[in-house]
C-alpha cells in the first residue's frame, strides 16, 4: 500500500477553535447496507494532546469526516479511518490522503484498549514523528509496543464492540474492508448531551492478534 502523504504545512493551535474539556465526539457508523448506524463515542485527552484534539474537533465541526470509510483494519487489533480519499469507490489512492498539513507530536498517553491515536508515517521517513492531519486509529487491544511512538488523543467511551466487529471483516490485499464501512456522521457534542450507550453495546474484551504484527503506517 502507498504510504500516507505528508505536507510541509504544519497545523498550530492558533488556527483552531478553543477546546472545551467537556466535549466528546459522537460517530455514527454504517456497516454495508445496514439502515441503522452504530454509535461510537470518544472522549478527548485535552491536557495531553491539546493541538491534536483541537484539530480533530475543528475537522469534525466542518463535517470533514462525514462520508469517509474505515479504510484499514486488522482483526481484534485496530481500525483506521480519516482519509478523505476513502469517499471514492476507487481504492487506488485510499490511505494516502489528509487535510493538507501535519501535526506536531504530542506523545504522552499509552496505547490502552480503546485508545484513539493519530496515524503517521514510520520513523524511517518521519523521524520527528509528525502526525497525519486527519487519519486516526483505534486500539482494540492494549498495544504497549507503540507506547511513546504515536500521539494518543482520546479514548472510546462506548462502541468498541462495533469497531471490533468491523476489524474482523473480510478485506482486500491492502487490508481495506471489502464491504464499505461508512462514517455517516462525526460530530462534537457537550458530554452532558451525549446519548446513553446503546444497551447492546458493551466494551469488547481484548483479544490477541491472529497474525504477526508489522508496520502500521
Amino acid at each position: 500500500m502507498k504510504p500516507l502523504l505528508l505536507s510541509l504545512a504544519l497545523f498550530t493551535p492558533h488556527s483552531a477553535p478553543v477546546v472545551h474539556t467537556n466535549d466528546v465526539a459522537l460517530m455514527e457508523v454504517r456497516i454495508g447496507k445496514e439502515k441503522l448506524p452504530h454509535s461510537v463515542a470518544i472522549e478527548f485527552y485535552t491536557a495531553d494532546a491539546p493541538a491534536t484534539v483541537a484539530n480533530f474537533e475543528k475537522l469534525a465541526r466542518e463535517k470533514f469526516y462525514n462520508g469517509q470509510t474505515f479504510h484499514r483494519v486488522f482483526p481484534h487489533t485496530l481500525v483506521q479511518a480519516g482519509d478523505p480519499n476513502s469517499r471514492s469507490k476507487d481504492k487506488t489512492h485510499i490511505g494516502i490522503g489528509g487535510p493538507g498539513y501535519t501535526l506536531a507530536p504530542e506523545i504522552h498517553r499509552k496505547h490502552a484498549l480503546g485508545a484513539v491515536a493519530a496515524a503517521r508515517l514510520p520513523d524511517k521517513i518521519n523521524p520527528s514523528r509528525m502526525s497525519n492531519g486527519s487519519q486516526f486509529f483505534v486500539c482494540l487491544r492494549p498495544m504497549p509496543e507503540y507506547d511513546g511512538q504515536y500521539t494518543v488523543f482520546g479514548h472510546v467511551l462506548y462502541g468498541l464492540d462495533t469497531l471490533d466487529t468491523i476489524s474482523a471483516m473480510s478485506v482486500d490485499t491492502n487490508d481495506n474492508p471489502i464491504e464499505r464501512i461508512t462514517i455517516k456522521s462525526l460530530r462534537i457534542v457537550p458530554r452532558e448531551q451525549l446519548p446513553a450507550a446503546p444497551s447492546a453495546q458493551k466494551p469488547a474484551a481484548a483479544k490477541p492478534a491472529k497474525k504477526p504484527w508489522w508496520k502500521l503506517f
